[in-house]
């Protein structure tokens, strides 16, 4: 057990920071230690400090943890909280997800003062997302809607809304439920007609390879099925693409031994979609991930993916 503090890396979202509290409250309890044995670090990233522009114009998903890894590489931190949803396939040499909270709710939900559904809308209506995922799905649920491009916060995003910047929105149910803000959802979308993001609705910690201390810490906190869940869906995705520059949904779920991934890949303007299932041993996960990626990766032909 390591004596010195431990320190929590975070960005500064009220929603960051909630998720790195339950980190933090899981380790206290995993460990019978006390608050005082932990910091949270507060680090500002290049995703927050970007606001004008789509984040797949400026660099992708990795604007949200570059910073927060440099600190973990140059030791100011022990282990960043992120959520999954927004990790590169891809990370930092040195650096590993090294556990994952139990996930929450998957879904997206639909916001708005003026209908009860996605389909209800009214022809013509405005809906603000920076979701390239969202942002296709809508479109091809309703190619006749407007779809704007929507940054900033959680809180950020409730106030515009409020304000009639936009008819609608949507936002990931977890961050609404995590924030206890589930009283301005108007409906939930169910995963058989919007499939979430990959790893959506999912905490992860971020830790070196080689910090035994902290991987000992972590390790009575790692949920499996989480984990064995994420697993496939990151293989997935970094078959098709490890960035955001195109929309892709993906849900692992688990009965018993079997799990099961459904995938989708959609053009952004919503016109053409190619959707994917896949079975087998839980055992297989990262398997399961890559077959149903390679095989969307066939279906979709060459041209179809983002460069």
């Amino acid at each position: 057990m390591q004596s010195s503090l431990l320190r929590i890396g975070t960005r500064g979202s009220a929603l960051a920071l909630a998720q790195a509290h339950e980190t933090r409250s899981r380790l206290m309890a995993a460990h019978d230690l006390p608050e005082s044995a932990f910091e949270i670090v507060v680090i500002k990233t290049s995703g927050d400090q970007i606001q004008d522009r789509p984040l797949s114009e400026v660099g992708g998903k990795g604007l949200f943890t570059k910073e927060i890894e440099d600190a973990l590489l140059d030791g100011r931190i022990d282990l960043a909280v992120h959520s999954s949803k927004d990790m590169p396939t891809v990370l930092p040499g040195g650096l590993a997800i090294t556990a994952f909270l139990p996930r929450e709710d998957v879904r997206d939900a639909f916001l708005s003062p003026k209908a009860k559904t996605l389909m209800d809308l009214p022809h013509g209506a405005v809906v603000g997302s920076s979701s390239l995922r969202r942002q296709a799905m809508i479109k091809r649920l309703r190619p006749d809607i407007d779809v704007v491009m929507y940054r900033g916060n959680l809180q950020t995003r409730l106030r515009k809304l409020e304000e009639g910047h936009v008819d609608a929105t949507l936002l990931a149910h977890a961050g609404l439920r995590r924030l206890e803000l589930t009283h301005v959802v108007t409906s939930l979308l169910e995963p058989e007609e919007f499939l979430p993001a990959v790893g959506q609705g999912a905490i992860c910690i971020e830790s070196r390879i080689d910090d035994q201390a902290t991987l000992d810490l972590l390790a009575p906190i790692d949920h499996l099925e989480t984990k064995i869940r994420l697993t496939a869906e990151r293989a997935f995705l970094a078959v098709l693409d490890g960035s955001c520059r195109t929309p892709i949904g993906g849900l692992a779920t688990l009965n018993g031994s079997q799990l099961t991934l459904k995938g989708i890949i959609v053009k952004p303007d919503g016109t053409e979609a190619h959707e994917v299932e896949r079975s087998g041993e839980a055992t297989g996960a990262e398997a399961i991930g890559k077959a149903a990626g390679e095989t969307l990766k066939a279906l979709s032909g060459p041209g179809f993916l983002a460069v």
